[in-house]
């Protein structure tokens, strides 16, 4: 199976969503209330929110494609928390659960990683739920450390995870 990775362009948004909303519905369900997961993966939602930041350029989107079909999906930009000022941030990695572990997601994180250093940045941050250990492990293995840092997320706790690039 050959992956290739490539950044979003209008015309993504339906793809993007669907794969957040996919990913979110498998990895959340033991962390978010019902309700709350309902909510945060309502497709038509986060259609329109990607169409936004696509007509806005906003952020560094990437699409991962499995054997030509969308899989994964990433999004980074400066930090968007003044106390991070000149760190980048990674926004979010999602993929289909259908292919965890295989290898897809270090992938893409490995272009993201790349692509950050190339635009001058020395640091990466990204916040992760606190019971996510499955993500916590993939960070952890790209070499990301949890850090002091923590806040109330969606009825639950995230905490900082930061990269020295």
């Amino acid at each position: 199976m050959e992956a290739t990775i490539r950044s979003v362009h209008p015309g993504d948004e339906n793809t993007l969503a669907y794969i957040q909303t996919e990913s979110w519905k498998a990895a959340f369900a033991d962390i978010l209330d019902t309700e709350t997961l309902a909510r945060c993966t309502d497709v038509n939602k986060a259609t329109d929110m990607y169409r936004r930041l696509l007509k806005e350029h906003k952020g560094n989107g990437y699409l991962l494609l499995v054997d030509g079909k969308p899989h994964a999906i990433a999004y980074w930009d400066a930090a968007r928390d003044a106390a991070f000022q000149g760190k980048a941030e990674l926004i979010c990695i999602h993929s289909l659960p259908d292919r965890w572990r295989r290898g897809y997601g270090s992938q893409l994180m490995d272009r993201v990683l790349k692509d950050i250093r190339a635009a001058g940045y020395s640091e990466v941050v990204l916040w992760v739920f606190k019971d996510n250990a499955r993500a916590r492990a993939f960070y952890e293995t790209k070499g990301f450390a949890p850090t002091e840092y923590t806040k109330p997320a969606l009825n639950t706790n995230e905490i900082l995870y930061a990269l020295s690039l």
